[in-house]
């Protein structure tokens, strides 16, 4: 029976990004849901329940692990949605007051591969996490200043010397704005006192900042969604709607979610996809249940992971970019990536998985591959498959001006993505 997601829509994505901004606040967003459909949050440094059943996840900075294990059997496997919480933007340097020929200004340093002129003239906010000490012990609190306190402002034409456009130097460049005056001001004073802590109790910050204008509909028919962060907190909301929708319904494995940090500078931290999360969590869940070592490399060896990652759609003022026997359309469905050279993890187990998925759940399909000639990108999907051993697939939903300060994709695309991935957690029949 075609698994459905009719929770999944183009309204509710808006209003998750416009909650999340941060990789702090989307797995704080995705909790509050989690939450309030029975979920218990895990400490990792405590010794967990061992009746192997229930409805639980864990967060580790900015990334969290979800499942709902209804399965005795130690063995069973696991079908694994994967999806980042990070995306590229401008973050706050460690001595971020500077003061430059009569303004106040802020340090900043691009974050990935952001899309540097995009940030200039916005009205942004702030984000993220500070570390205060608490007595003799250090605490951690979510931070976010929703207010228009940065801005970047670009070059006078008049003053440039190449009117086509401004070549960005990201040391030089992207420092923002906050006032004026010769004398700098303390900005983490400032953020500390927004947070409700005492400035001289910041230990520690990771802070990040944002478009401050709204996630939205646009165009004629209001089919399409213009927003910050889509590339990837589009795959983080329709993964949630989809893992809600699966744990009530009946299947051969286990629905495991899974949203890292840090996979657009490489994976490599204690939070990303090359961390010992995912293995760590799965292995405790077998644990659970009363299996071993043997057991979990068997429940391994039956999983299947769906590496969610937003996807190139075919751009019309640029069509040439393009591999051009691969059209991919906005509002066409779900796409499934492959490259021979592995910045994908596709292969043909992985790809059958998710094509059946999709023909379950009554939504169209398409093929992306990147042109041979550009450097294609890459996703958490090669480390996943390298880390677990599982078949690892790479899919997305379609979009544009990916890692731009604001994106565009499809309204339906949401709904469709969302109800693909729901039928991806929830096979008929488990193994390869």
């Amino acid at each position: 029976m075609p698994v459905s997601s009719t929770a999944a829509s183009a309204a509710g994505l808006c209003a998750f990004i416009d909650e999340s901004p941060s990789p702090f606040h989307v797995c704080h967003t995705v909790a509050q849901d989690l939450d309030e459909h029975g979920f218990t949050r895990l400490d990792e440094t405590s010794v967990w329940p061992t009746d192997g059943r229930g409805r639980h996840y864990v967060v580790r900075g900015g990334s969290l692990v979800a499942w709902a294990d209804h399965d005795p059997e130690a063995a069973a496997p696991f079908r694994v949605v994967g999806a980042h919480t990070d995306s590229p933007n401008l973050r706050v340097k460690q001595h971020p007051d500077l003061s430059a020929a009569g303004w106040q200004l802020v340090g900043l340093e691009p974050y990935g591969g952001a899309w540097l002129n995009s940030w200039l003239d916005r009205e942004l906010g702030l984000s993220g996490r500070l570390s205060v000490r608490e007595g003799n012990t250090v605490g951690q609190r979510l931070v976010r200043v929703n207010e228009p306190i940065l801005r970047v402002p670009q070059l006078a034409i008049h003053l440039s010397e190449d009117r086509r456009g401004v070549t960005l130097d990201p040391q030089r460049h992207v420092n923002a704005i906050w006032g004026v005056g010769s004398e700098p001001r303390s900005f983490i004073a400032y953020v500390a006192e927004h947070a409700g802590v005492d400035p001289d109790t910041v230990l520690g910050w990771e802070l990040m900042t944002h478009d401050l204008d709204p996630s939205r509909l646009v165009g004629r028919d209001r089919d399409l969604v213009s927003a910050p962060r889509l590339d990837n907190q589009g795959t983080c909301y329709a993964g949630l709607r989809a893992f809600l929708a699966a744990i009530d319904t009946p299947g051969a494995a286990v629905p495991v979610l899974a949203m890292f940090d840090h996979e657009e500078v490489g994976s490599q931290s204690d939070r990303g996809a090359q961390s010992d999360l995912l293995p760590t969590v799965l292995e405790r869940i077998v644990l659970t249940r009363g299996g071993g070592r043997a057991e979990y490399l068997a429940a391994l060896a039956g999983s299947i992971c769906a590496s969610g990652d937003m996807a190139h759609a075919t751009h019309p003022n640029y069509p040439d970019r393009h591999e051009p026997a691969h059209r991919i359309e906005i509002n066409g469905g779900p796409v499934l990536k492959v490259n021979q050279n592995l910045r994908y993890a596709t292969d043909a187990t992985g790809a059958g998985a998710f094509a059946l998925a999709c023909d379950q759940a009554g939504v169209p399909l398409q093929r992306y591959v990147h042109r041979a000639d550009l450097p294609c990108g890459s996703t958490i999907g090669p480390m996943t498959a390298a880390r677990t051993g599982m078949p690892t697939v790479d899919v997305g939903a379609p979009q544009l001006a990916m890692h731009s300060a604001r994106e565009l994709m499809g309204a339906a695309d949401v709904g469709s993505y969302a109800a693909a991935l729901a039928a991806f957690l929830t096979p008929e029949t488990a193994g390869r």
